[in-house]
Protein backbone atom coordinates (compact mmCIF):
# COMPACT_ATOMS: atom_id res chain seq x y z
CA UNK A 1 0.00 0.00 0.00
CA UNK A 2 1.72 3.60 -1.05
CA UNK A 3 1.72 5.99 1.61
CA UNK A 4 1.71 9.40 1.20
CA UNK A 5 4.48 12.16 2.08
CA UNK A 6 2.99 12.82 5.34
CA UNK A 7 1.37 9.85 6.27
CA UNK A 8 2.90 8.13 9.23
CA UNK A 9 3.95 4.47 8.45
CA UNK A 10 3.15 1.86 10.73
CA UNK A 11 3.37 -2.29 11.46
CA UNK A 12 3.93 -3.93 8.10
CA UNK A 13 4.10 -0.21 5.83
CA UNK A 14 7.62 0.07 7.54
CA UNK A 15 10.40 -0.19 5.01
CA UNK A 16 13.97 -0.66 6.02
CA UNK A 17 15.53 -3.98 7.39
CA UNK A 18 16.13 -2.44 11.24
CA UNK A 19 14.49 -0.19 13.73
CA UNK A 20 15.65 1.64 17.01
CA UNK A 21 12.94 0.60 18.88
CA UNK A 22 11.21 2.39 21.72
CA UNK A 23 8.79 0.85 24.81
CA UNK A 24 5.61 2.52 25.49
CA UNK A 25 7.54 3.69 29.02
CA UNK A 26 10.04 5.14 26.78
CA UNK A 27 12.88 3.06 27.35
CA UNK A 28 15.23 2.33 24.39
CA UNK A 29 14.85 -1.39 23.64
CA UNK A 30 17.80 -1.11 20.91
CA UNK A 31 18.23 -2.15 17.62
CA UNK A 32 15.92 -4.90 16.27
CA UNK A 33 15.13 -6.14 12.73
CA UNK A 34 11.46 -5.78 11.67
CA UNK A 35 10.16 -9.16 12.52
CA UNK A 36 11.42 -8.94 16.29
CA UNK A 37 10.09 -4.91 16.57
CA UNK A 38 6.38 -6.18 15.40
CA UNK A 39 6.51 -9.64 17.67
CA UNK A 40 7.23 -7.02 20.59
CA UNK A 41 4.64 -4.70 19.55
CA UNK A 42 2.32 -7.35 19.20
CA UNK A 43 3.78 -8.98 23.22
CA UNK A 44 2.32 -4.95 24.61
CA UNK A 45 -1.02 -5.77 21.62
CA UNK A 46 0.38 -1.83 20.36
CA UNK A 47 1.27 -0.80 17.31
CA UNK A 48 5.25 -0.21 15.98
CA UNK A 49 4.81 3.72 15.07
CA UNK A 50 7.60 4.87 12.90
CA UNK A 51 8.32 8.09 14.66
CA UNK A 52 11.73 9.75 12.72
CA UNK A 53 11.80 8.08 9.46
CA UNK A 54 15.13 10.01 8.08
CA UNK A 55 17.27 8.35 11.52
CA UNK A 56 19.66 5.81 10.34
CA UNK A 57 18.04 3.53 11.30
CA UNK A 58 14.76 4.51 11.73
CA UNK A 59 13.16 5.34 14.97
CA UNK A 60 9.87 3.31 15.84
CA UNK A 61 8.28 3.53 19.03
CA UNK A 62 5.65 0.99 20.43
CA UNK A 63 2.50 3.10 20.95
CA UNK A 64 -1.34 2.54 20.57
CA UNK A 65 -1.75 4.62 16.94
CA UNK A 66 -4.84 6.12 17.53
CA UNK A 67 -3.75 7.55 20.79
CA UNK A 68 -0.66 9.12 18.38
CA UNK A 69 -2.71 10.45 15.50
CA UNK A 70 -4.78 12.60 18.30
CA UNK A 71 -1.46 13.45 20.15
CA UNK A 72 -0.15 14.47 17.44
CA UNK A 73 -3.21 16.60 15.95
CA UNK A 74 -3.60 18.42 19.46
CA UNK A 75 0.30 19.55 19.01
CA UNK A 76 -0.22 20.73 15.23
CA UNK A 77 -3.40 22.79 16.44
CA UNK A 78 -1.25 24.06 19.20
CA UNK A 79 0.91 25.13 16.82
CA UNK A 80 -1.33 27.21 14.68
CA UNK A 81 -3.02 28.64 17.36
CA UNK A 82 0.43 30.21 18.80
CA UNK A 83 1.35 31.45 15.35
CA UNK A 84 1.05 35.31 14.86
CA UNK A 85 -1.30 36.52 11.61
CA UNK A 86 0.37 39.68 11.37
CA UNK A 87 -1.97 41.74 9.29
CA UNK A 88 -2.04 45.48 7.65
CA UNK A 89 -4.39 47.73 9.01
CA UNK A 90 -4.86 51.45 6.49
CA UNK A 91 -5.39 54.11 7.97
CA UNK A 92 -6.75 57.08 5.16
CA UNK A 93 -6.27 60.81 5.62
CA UNK A 94 -7.06 63.88 3.77
CA UNK A 95 -4.89 66.60 3.56
CA UNK A 96 -6.78 69.09 5.46
CA UNK A 97 -7.35 66.16 8.16
CA UNK A 98 -8.67 67.86 11.50
CA UNK A 99 -6.87 67.51 15.10
CA UNK A 100 -9.60 65.87 16.34
CA UNK A 101 -9.78 63.14 13.25
CA UNK A 102 -6.03 62.91 13.41
CA UNK A 103 -5.81 62.45 17.28
CA UNK A 104 -8.78 59.16 16.59
CA UNK A 105 -6.77 57.69 14.26
CA UNK A 106 -3.54 57.58 15.63
CA UNK A 107 -5.23 56.20 18.86
CA UNK A 108 -6.43 53.14 16.63
CA UNK A 109 -3.00 52.92 14.47
CA UNK A 110 -1.52 52.83 18.17
CA UNK A 111 -3.91 50.23 19.64
CA UNK A 112 -3.09 48.51 16.06
CA UNK A 113 0.57 48.24 16.42
CA UNK A 114 0.37 47.32 19.68
CA UNK A 115 -1.31 44.27 18.50
CA UNK A 116 0.99 43.35 16.60
CA UNK A 117 -0.22 44.26 13.41
CA UNK A 118 1.38 47.07 10.58
CA UNK A 119 -0.15 50.02 9.93
CA UNK A 120 -0.53 51.49 6.22
CA UNK A 121 -1.04 55.41 6.89
CA UNK A 122 -2.24 56.78 3.28
CA UNK A 123 -3.37 60.77 2.39
CA UNK A 124 -5.45 60.86 -0.53
CA UNK A 125 -5.32 63.76 -3.12
CA UNK A 126 -8.16 64.63 -4.73
CA UNK A 127 -8.74 67.34 -7.77
CA UNK A 128 -6.77 70.26 -6.88
CA UNK A 129 -5.36 69.40 -2.92
CA UNK A 130 -2.40 67.06 -5.38
CA UNK A 131 -0.71 70.60 -6.36
CA UNK A 132 -0.52 70.89 -2.24
CA UNK A 133 1.52 67.62 -1.40
CA UNK A 134 3.27 69.29 1.28
CA UNK A 135 0.26 69.27 3.62
CA UNK A 136 0.16 65.30 3.12
CA UNK A 137 4.12 65.31 3.70
CA UNK A 138 3.86 67.09 7.26
CA UNK A 139 0.34 65.05 8.41
CA UNK A 140 2.53 62.18 7.94
CA UNK A 141 5.63 62.83 9.49
CA UNK A 142 3.68 64.39 12.28
CA UNK A 143 1.43 60.56 12.70
CA UNK A 144 5.15 58.72 12.09
CA UNK A 145 6.44 61.22 15.03
CA UNK A 146 3.34 60.71 17.29
CA UNK A 147 3.79 56.48 16.82
CA UNK A 148 7.48 56.84 17.23
CA UNK A 149 7.75 54.54 20.88
CA UNK A 150 5.53 51.78 19.46
CA UNK A 151 6.58 51.31 15.79
CA UNK A 152 9.19 51.79 13.27
CA UNK A 153 9.00 53.07 9.33
CA UNK A 154 8.91 50.10 7.30
CA UNK A 155 8.50 52.12 4.01
CA UNK A 156 9.66 55.97 4.16
CA UNK A 157 6.91 58.54 2.69
CA UNK A 158 6.54 58.38 -0.45
CA UNK A 159 3.75 59.12 -3.56
CA UNK A 160 1.51 56.42 -5.08
CA UNK A 161 -0.04 57.98 -7.84
CA UNK A 162 -2.20 60.52 -6.19
CA UNK A 163 -1.89 59.10 -2.22
CA UNK A 164 1.18 59.87 -0.28
CA UNK A 165 1.87 56.70 2.27
CA UNK A 166 3.56 55.46 5.35
CA UNK A 167 4.22 51.90 6.04
CA UNK A 168 5.11 51.48 9.78
CA UNK A 169 5.78 48.24 11.75
CA UNK A 170 5.11 47.61 15.62
CA UNK A 171 8.64 47.17 17.74
CA UNK A 172 7.52 44.69 20.14
CA UNK A 173 4.05 43.00 19.26
CA UNK A 174 2.49 41.71 22.65
CA UNK A 175 1.59 38.37 23.05
CA UNK A 176 -2.09 38.14 23.63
Amino acid sequence: MPSSKNKTRINEELRGKEFRVISPTGEMLGVLSKIAALRKAEEYGLDLVEISPNANPPVCKIIDFGKYQYEQAKKDKMQRKNQQQQQLKELRFKPGTEKHDFDFKTKHARGFLESGNKVKASVMFRGREITHKEYGRELLERFVKELEDVSKVDVDIKMEGRNMMVLLSPIKPNKK
